[in-house]
């Protein structure tokens, strides 16, 4: 039971990123499927560290292509970036405090942030990346 159906409609018309983006949609529907089925809290904190880990790689990632090519919204975005990582940090922290309620906060999070981020924010960048050549 997936929590995010990737489709076109998230496609931001640049390869490397639309595949980032697609491996972070299997990544919470996989933390959506343990929380779901009672994972243990080890197995669920191991696969939240992952893709704490995997967003701050592809973050690095999708931001240097902007810098690359001279986004010029690109502080602008980096900050809604690193005002994700915090907040999915302090997630984490509650979680390994044992607050039982996160998991549902968390997913909700996740979910909304995830799409609208990409619906609203990336698309953004679509067409400055195209004209440049990147696809």
């Amino acid at each position: 039971m997936s929590l995010l159906q990737w489709n076109e409609s998230y496609s931001v018309q640049v390869a490397h990123i639309d595949r980032q983006h697609q491996t972070l949609f299997n990544m919470i529907n996989e933390l959506h499927e343990a929380l779901r089925v009672g994972q243990g809290k080890g197995m669920v904190g191991k696969i939240l560290q992952r893709l704490i880990e995997y967003t701050e790689s592809h973050f690095k990632s999708e931001e240097a292509t902007l810098e690359k090519s001279g986004y010029p919204e690109l502080p602008a975005h980096r900050a809604l970036h690193k005002a994700l990582v915090k907040r999915v940090l302090d997630f984490q922290k509650d979680f390994e405090a044992g607050n039982t309620g996160i998991s549902i906060e968390l997913m909700e999070f996740l979910q909304k942030w995830l799409s609208e981020h990409i619906q609203n924010t990336d698309k953004k960048y679509s067409p400055f990346l195209n004209g440049k050549g990147v696809r």
